[in-house]
């Protein structure tokens, strides 16, 4: 690789900007999992259950089951989020 040359490395889109995370793959599945388990501590200051979906979200760049559900629900979300029909009576 030359070394002007771009790192393509994986982001994520979360609210509307995107955040580039590390690019070795054994990286991005610790920090998902650290976050998860930080999750489940939600309950102590600083760790929130906030960490929990951010986790599942890193996650999904590596592993297909997660990455498969997080589609489903986008999908979900996205369908939900259409304007319904107006029938006429």
């Amino acid at each position: 690789m030359a070394p002007n040359e771009p790192i393509n490395r994986p982001k994520v889109k979360l609210a509307g900007r995107y955040f580039h995370l590390p690019a070795s793959r054994s990286m991005r599945v610790i920090l998902g999992a650290l976050l998860l388990i930080g999750g489940f501590l939600g309950f102590l200051p600083i760790l929130g259950f906030w960490m929990i979906p951010l986790g599942l979200l890193i996650l999904s760049i590596d592993i297909a089951l997660v990455r498969r559900h997080r589609r489903k629900l986008a999908v979900w979300w996205g369908r939900r989020r259409q304007p319904r029909p107006v029938e006429d009576r």
